[in-house]
């Protein structure tokens, strides 16, 4: 069998270009589908940022040539480089030139921006004579190239056998306000669809309507966008697409995230060196000024100051239990409603500290020193976080949601010894209070915390047995069973 051909588009790629998650996916996923024994020839498609041209990435010129658009052709430069083994192509042209930053804010003039890359990635494809077997779409900005698929393929000889998968990676980013985007690139909103009339214009929505397969970043969120609570509106379309839709947990970064080889840490550690980890917790009650004590349990959040990650539960679930023994640390950085009522608790406890920033080393120092990190989030995709705190001994405590509820097991339901974490279900503060009063009620007893942080440590978030699964996913979608569309 010849190598699969995998096209894959996303509007980031760490370490190049990251804003969010999505950016540590397109990073590490197509790299390590590259090193699985098949060897798929996998290739990522990116805009040509301004902010990229600043960088010496030694790229070669491949090809211009011109994308349709109702006001004239646009140009567009295809460059060629490689990171790390992986090959780059780099779309630049005026849509892409013109914007300053990865998102604007403004949908319509990213709906240009990314409408066109997502057309010019696929004629690179054509011009290159390269013909994918998937082409592997990332969320709404790379949407449009699913759905061109869909309406071309049937009279086109080149991309006739080209099958495709969309990745949601945040499902309520539908793209709004750049339906009239698409239309003038020649994208027409979907008509008589099983679609909400309302989506029928907007990117995401048209992806989902046409890929051939469509996946999410955890089992658990595939199953919660079925349900009015999570479907963005779109549930009751995507119940009719349930058989195809799936999840497969995201990766974790080994290198950057790695306890025994850390630079950010005062101490190194591993599952082996375990009280090791001790000499960090006192180094980071000394940097936060709170008393230290080995003994004292420090509870941690680090997050992006947003409604969504639940980060308003936190202040009246700590104050609620302030007749325990407990010192706490916030970092993170976002709305400032959220950040004030952070800085209150600041004030009005001297075992808090509230770090408004953004901190990346201290973050480091914080997985690696803190005994519990609370992910209260209303709800989750996939999620880092736990993963990193169970690599580092620091033991989550999470609401029960997408990929959260997949990856930890909650010491309370069925055999502690198979336990991971704490879960709790309800987004509000008193179920996260009576959740952060287990996991004290378990740390009290260090034997049994010592098992939970080393059950933790063993956890296997690598990006090799995501990719494996995304792998299989491409062997599915390319089947003779889905060519049916």
């Amino acid at each position: 069998m010849k190598p699969l051909k995998i096209q894959f588009l996303s509007a980031e790629a760490a370490p190049l270009v990251k804003v969010g998650g999505l950016g540590d996916v397109a990073g590490s996923l197509p790299q390590v589908l590259r090193g699985l024994p098949a060897a798929p020839d996998v290739r990522i498609f990116l805009p040509y940022y301004p902010t990229l041209k600043k960088s010496s990435l030694n790229l070669k010129p491949v090809a211009a040539f011109e994308i349709n658009h109702q006001a004239g052709p646009f140009l567009a430069q295809a460059f060629r480089g490689e990171i790390d083994g992986t090959p780059y192509y780099f779309i630049d042209g005026e849509p892409v030139a013109s914007s300053s930053q990865v998102y604007s804010g403004d949908n319509f003039r990213d709906g240009i921006k990314f409408t066109f890359f997502s057309l010019a990635a696929m004629e690179l494809a054509r011009i290159l004579d390269w013909k994918p077997d998937i082409l592997h779409a990332q969320d709404w900005h790379t949407a449009p190239a699913v759905y061109n698929l869909s309406l071309t393929r049937k009279n086109d000889p080149f991309f006739s056998q080209t099958r495709s998968l969309l990745t949601v990676h945040n499902l309520p980013y539908l793209g709004h306000g750049a339906e009239a985007a698409l239309q003038a690139f020649g994208l027409p909103r979907a008509h008589l669809s099983p679609l909400p009339e309302w989506a029928e214009g907007l990117p995401l929505a048209l992806g989902l309507l046409t890929a051939d397969r469509i996946n999410t970043v955890s089992k658990g969120y595939a199953a919660e966008i079925l349900t009015p609570a999570f479907g963005a509106g779109l549930e009751e379309f995507l119940r009719t697409r349930k058989d195809d839709i799936s999840g497969i947990v995201n990766g974790l970064d080994q290198e950057t995230w790695d306890p025994e080889k850390d630079p950010h840490l005062p101490e190194i550690f591993g599952l082996e060196t375990l009280s090791a980890r001790a000499k960090n917790k006192i180094q980071l009650q000394t940097e936060l000024r709170l008393e230290q004590d080995p003994e004292m349990p420090l509870l941690a959040m680090i997050n992006r100051m947003d409604y969504q990650k639940g980060v308003d539960l936190v202040p009246a679930a700590l104050r609620s239990i302030s007749d325990m023994e407990w010192q706490a640390v916030i970092l993170g950085t976002g709305d400032p409603s959220l950040e004030e009522s952070a800085r209150q608790l600041d004030l009005e406890y001297s075992r808090v500290k509230a770090i408004l920033s953004y901190d990346s080393p201290l973050a480091h120092r914080i997985y690696g020193g803190s005994d519990l990190i609370m992910i209260p989030s209303r709800y989750e995709p996939c999620g880092l976080t736990q993963m990193i705190g169970m690599r580092y001994g620091c033991v989550p405590l999470a609401r029960a949601t997408g990929g959260l509820k997949d990856t930890i097991t909650d010491y309370h339901s069925g055999t502690a010894s198979s336990s991971t974490g704490f879960l709790f279900k309800d987004p509000e503060s008193s179920a996260l209070a009576l959740t952060i009063r287990r996991g004290l009620g378990v740390y009290n007893d260090q034997r049994r915390w010592k098992g939970l942080q080393r059950r933790g440590m063993k956890q296997d978030f690598s990006w090799e047995k995501s990719a494996a699964a995304y792998y299989d996913l491409y062997l599915d979608t390319i089947s003779p069973n889905n060519h049916n569309r």
